[in-house]
């Protein structure tokens, strides 16, 4: 039984947004192992508060992540 597990920072994703990680990671899974496997495919979203995660020793609240993005997008 194959077992995911995806690490996030508390409201960086919505409720939809996570769905959907969980759907589609679901379905590589299955791409690649075949479809007897999808009932069996866990997928876990774990989220940590903001200032429990770190790059490069900065903290980082669910805020710097949406000012990444952002500057990434323009």
């Amino acid at each position: 039984m194959p077992m995911v597990t995806i690490d996030v920072i508390k409201d960086v994703f919505t409720p939809q947004q996570k769905q959907a990680l969980i759907s589609k990671v679901t379905d590589a899974v299955v791409a690649v192992e075949g479809e007897s496997l999808r009932g069996v495919t866990w997928v876990r979203i774990n989220e940590f508060e903001g200032g429990d995660w770190a790059i490069g020793g900065k903290a980082l609240k669910a805020s710097d992540v949406h000012a990444m993005a952002a500057a990434q997008a323009a």
